[in-house]
């Protein structure tokens, strides 16, 4: 892993590679989700035979009740209490963030209301391949129940026992055996044996994510999902749980991108030291060993002002702020989530904090936070508008109706009175 002076051009050359947009993946996306919105079954069959090998028409669509729950009792106990607990917690952290009805009297007769819906129908994305993550299932799924969602369809490839355990346990019954864009495209347009859903939720891998954006003009999505980032913010603090916490998000992917910014040249170095002492431990077939390599760096600011405007510029998905610089909490302005003081180990907050971990990537902290409970419902306004609130906002519109040369508006006023 890199030791690099962060200067200006450092932080402009970071902030402008994340924002490549992936062309060869869009390319191969919109040609999947073209073919399935025109030929629904007969396209997801074909594409998920030959991207992952699966005979859909065979094996059918969804997995049986009965299969779920053989995979719930093949899964061991600690594992199914495990579960248990990191779905209470985000229960609880859940119904925190649910949207409240309430109702306001904004002046005599008129009076508004909020109505809070979940929604109908939603996908919920589960990675299968090399890592088959539960934890997003939970993450997915949990909320989903706190908002009331009445339908939730499981698309996962290749879904490993544990994840069909966790289902069973969270009580989805439509598991799919589907992934890739093609899967993305079948949940937003629907096929014969696909309902098509109102949002889709969950990170996928490059040809997921083109496709979200694809679809995203006719089925709403949750966020945008790029590659994994987190950022170590740290002056001072222990060497060895830094590496494991840049290591631990590097390895979802050769793409992933972590970074040590810190304003100690001697905290860089102890640092480098023991990622590549822990690194030796890892597999070489983990992709931490191409992340580090390729993405990954040590960043050293020349003052924790720099530091700090550095990270609120780049708005990472993940930011451990350890040592005495806890304070600087109070200056960060942009993050997916922030892990707070040296305990706060990040794959706590990937399991069982209770926080979601489904986060917004590329920057877009900027703009949003991660996923949470208001994202699996909708809220509607009503206006209750008696005689006397009409006697008393009739001036008001008719006058804004005349400037604005709405002559309708004006009347549908006027012929009241």
């Amino acid at each position: 892993m890199r030791i690099i002076r962060l200067n200006r051009k450092v932080a402009e050359d970071l902030l402008r590679a994340r924002g490549r947009r992936d062309a060869a993946a869009e390319r191969i996306a919109a040609r999947i989700v073209a073919d399935v919105r025109r030929r629904g079954d007969a396209a997801l069959f074909y594409w998920t035979k030959k991207l992952d090998g699966a005979g859909l028409a065979h094996e059918g669509v969804f997995i049986s009740r009965h299969e779920l729950r053989v995979a719930r009792n093949c899964v061991s106990a600690d594992f199914l209490s495990a579960i248990r607990h990191a779905a209470r917690n985000i229960r609880r952290v859940a119904e925190q963030q649910l949207p409240r009805p309430w109702s306001l009297e904004v002046e005599p007769g008129v009076r508004i209301r909020q109505l809070v819906r979940p929604l109908d129908c939603i996908g919920c994305y589960i990675p299968g391949g090399r890592f088959s993550l539960v934890s997003t299932l939970l993450m997915t799924v949990v909320p989903a129940r706190v908002a009331g969602v009445p339908r939730i369809i499981v698309a996962s490839p290749r879904a490993n026992a544990e994840v069909l355990a966790a289902a069973d346990l969270l009580g989805v019954d439509c598991v799919g055996r589907i992934g890739g864009a093609q899967a993305i495209a079948a949940l937003a347009y629907g096929t014969r044996n696909i309902p098509r859903v109102d949002k889709i939720f969950g990170p996928g891998n490059r040809f997921v994510t083109a496709a979200k954006w694809l679809v995203s003009a006719d089925c709403a999505i949750d966020l945008p999902a790029g590659p994994t980032e987190a950022i170590v913010l740290a002056a001072s603090g222990n060497p060895r749980w830094i590496a494991a916490d840049l290591l631990a998000q590097a390895e979802h992917a050769p793409d992933a991108g972590s970074f040590l910014v810190t304003t100690s040249r001697k905290l860089a170095q102890s640092v480098q030291n023991k990622i590549e002492t822990q690194l030796r431990r890892l597999p070489r077939s983990n992709p931490a060993h191409l992340s580090m390599a390729r993405v990954g760096a040590i960043l050293v600011a020349s003052s924790l002002d720099a530091a700090v405007d550095f990270v609120n510029r780049f708005a990472p998905e993940h930011l451990s702020v350890v040592g005495s610089e806890t304070r600087l909490i109070k200056r960060i302005g942009a993050a997916g989530t922030v892990f707070l003081g040296p305990w706060a180990a990040q794959p706590l907050g990937d399991y069982a904090t209770g926080s979601n971990h489904v986060l917004p990537t590329g920057g877009w902290a900027r703009r949003r936070g991660g996923l949470s409970a208001a994202d699996f419902v909708k809220w509607m306004s009503v206006q209750e508008i008696g005689k006397a609130g009409f006697a008393r906002l009739a001036p008001v519109a008719r006058a804004l109706a005349q400037i604005e040369g709405l002559q309708a508006h004006h009347n549908a006023v006027a012929v009241r009175e």
